[in-house]
Formats: C-alpha cells, sequence, structure tokens
C-alpha cells in the first residue's frame, strides 16, 4: 500500500500482526529502550524495526540497530534515510539512500473518524472548511483522519532536515482527491513558518500522496 504512494529509489516493507516480522529480534540498545513498556509497545517497535531491517537488506546495507534520537526521531545509519509507521496491527518502514530524495515521512493510521475534540485542536479553520466540502462529496471516507495523518507525514518529512518542532498550525494542508470513487490522491502542504533550505532553494511546500485501503489510512511525504 505505502509502496504506491512513493517513487521507486525508496525501498518499502509493510508487516501485519501474523507476519514472523512481528516478533523480530531486537539488538541490546534496541531491547533497552521498550525493556519498561508493554507488551503490545514492545512488539510494534520490534515489528517496525524488523521492517527496516529487511529494507536495508534490500538496499544492500548490512542490517543495523534503529535506535531512537532526538525527539524520538529513527537514527538511521549513514548514508540512509526513512520514515517507519505502525498502527492496528499494522506496521512499515520505508528507506532510500540518502539524496534519493533528501527527505522523506509515512504514516499509517485507522480509516475512522478522529476521537472527539482532537481535529479543533490541530486543523486550521481553513483546513476545516476543505474537509466539510470533501465530506459532502465523498461522506464514506473520514477526511479528518487523513488530514491527521498528512500532517504525521509533514513533520516526519520536516524534522530530519532542520532538526525544529513544527507545530500542527504551522502547515496548510490540502487534500486532492484523484480521479473516480477510489479513495486516494495526492496532498500538498504549504508551510507557514520559514522552510528548510535544501541546496540553493528553500522549501515553502511539500507534496505528498495519500490512499484509503483495507481499514487503513496511508500518507507519504517526499522531498526531492
Amino acid at each position: 500500500m505505502i509502496e504506491e504512494l512513493l517513487p521507486e529509489s525508496v525501498v518499502v516493507v509493510e508487516a501485519h500482526a501474523d507476519d514472523p516480522l512481528w516478533d523480530a529480534p531486537l539488538y541490546p540498545e534496541e531491547a533497552a529502550i521498550v525493556e519498561r513498556a508493554v507488551d503490545k509497545r514492545r512488539r510494534e517497535f520490534a515489528a517496525v524495526r524488523g521492517c527496516a531491517r529487511r529494507a536495508m537488506e534490500k538496499l544492500g546495507v548490512p542490517a543495523q540497530p534503529v535506535v531512537t534520537g532526538e525527539r524520538g526521531a529513527p537514527r538511521w545509519p549513514d548514508g540512509l534515510i526513512g520514515s517507519m509507521t505502525h498502527c492496528d496491527d499494522f506496521c512499515a518502514a520505508a528507506l532510500a539512500r540518502a539524496g534519493e530524495p533528501v527527505s522523506l515521512g509515512i504514516d499509517t493510521e485507522p480509516h475512522g473518524p478522529l476521537p472527539e475534540g482532537v481535529g479543533p485542536s490541530v486543523f486550521l479553520p481553513a483546513e476545516t472548511e476543505r474537509l466539510a466540502r470533501l465530506a459532502r462529496r465523498q461522506p464514506a471516507v473520514h477526511w479528518d483522519r487523513i488530514l491527521f495523518s498528512a500532517k504525521e507525514s509533514v513533520y516526519k518529512a520536516w524534522f530530519p532536515l532542520t532538526r525544529a518542532w513544527l507545530d500542527f498550525s504551522e502547515a496548510d494542508i490540502t487534500l486532492h482527491p484523484g480521479p473516480g470513487d477510489e479513495p486516494y490522491g495526492t496532498l500538498r502542504a504549504e508551510l507557514l513558518v520559514p522552510g528548510p533550505r535544501v541546496g540553493d532553494r528553500r522549501l515553502q511546500a511539500f507534496d505528498g500522496r495519500w490512499i484509503v485501503r483495507d481499514g487503513l489510512v496511508a500518507t507519504a511525504v517526499v522531498v526531492p
């Protein structure tokens, strides 16, 4: 599912709860991070790192630990960039060689309405208005959940480039549905704060894609 949202230079590995990766072994430094976590959290932590190591191998890189760094972001081996996500017995890792692209972010969420009160705290007024129009067009789609996931993907792509926090209110995201009735499409995030510099250009927008399938929402943002 997520592979469809990303360029060919990005390797994606996904796993559901019945996949052996859900019981993937951890390196000692990884196990130390979740030694006090509940079993569900430890299994998700292990499964998504199992996905990441399989993706490393597909890129010809020896499997290595993935520990957490600043603000909980994964620390990738030199020469790699990536992003990870997990929810509701599903997890995925997306990795690429550094520079192909510059940064990326992926996120998955259950395809259901956001908990009450979350939307007003994370969506801009303009985003809320656009969500209402989309809901009238396709009422079976939980647009609020797609937008929330998009904001997560935007942040995951933003942070490695800036090492700074990006508040939900600092990116104005527009969801563009694709043709037909299948729920998929593109997204564009206009940054409302000074964007990161990539080479000789300053980025003020991120672009990405989204899809709804098998009870899940998936979003991906790529910085070329």
